[in-house]
């Protein structure tokens, strides 16, 4: 049931209105939606800024580690890199040897009488006075030698030597006084030293290749 208010009550009462709402606190209005992507963008930049910061120095550090390992690295390999051309001439005077062996002995069984003209030259070098002189050849070249040294004068001289490691195509000769290597790797090793403008050891495996 209703009550009607007399009009002299009215005049304690406020009349009220509905309150206008501002936009945000403080009376600043709401970002826009372009406004909160512009702040996330710079976020992230920022973000980002400092996490290549970070990983440039972080990166450097790495860097650093890693030339100082390089270095320790070269170091130690100095000396290896240093005893390599001594190494590769050494390969070369080898692999040059090999070669020339091949040759020799291509060139041997195309003409055998070769050693003939390494003999002569050999017993040349020799004093004219020598005696007893000691001539050691490969097997399958002693035939050929004696048949060669019949016709003069220095069969009376010189006893040949059967000499199953002596390689064909050379020779070894020994007096009481000299000693002549005219051997197939002898020549050879002459040959290279000079090639190489230097003076080559004798590998033992090329004194005992027949």
């Amino acid at each position: 049931m209703s009550r009607v208010i007399p009009s002299e009550e009215l005049d304690d009462c406020q009349a009220w209105h509905v309150p206008e709402v501002e936009g945000g606190a403080g009376g600043q209005r709401p970002l826009t939606a372009r406004q909160l992507e512009a702040i996330q963008d710079q976020a992230r930049r920022e973000g980002f800024e400092q996490g290549l910061a970070e990983g440039r120095a972080a990166g450097q550090d790495e860097f650093s580690s890693r030339v100082a390992l390089l270095e320790q690295l070269l170091g130690a390999f100095a000396n290896p890199f240093e005893e390599l051309d001594e190494g590769v001439e050494q390969q070369l005077a080898q692999l040059a040897m090999l070669v020339a062996r091949q040759l020799v002995r291509r060139e041997l069984k195309t003409d055998p009488g070769q050693v003939i003209a390494v003999v002569r030259a050999a017993l040349a070098e020799l004093p004219l006075a020598s005696r007893d002189i000691r001539l050691a050849l490969h097997p399958d070249d002693i035939g050929l030698v004696r048949e060669a040294l019949s016709m003069g004068e220095d069969e009376q001289r010189i006893h040949i030597v059967e000499d199953p490691v002596q390689s064909r195509g050379g020779c070894r000769i020994e007096t009481d006084t000299s000693q002549i290597d005219a051997s197939v790797e002898s020549r050879l090793n002459a040959i290279i030293a000079q090639v190489l403008g230097g003076e080559r050891q004798t590998d033992p495996r090329d004194e005992h290749d027949s």
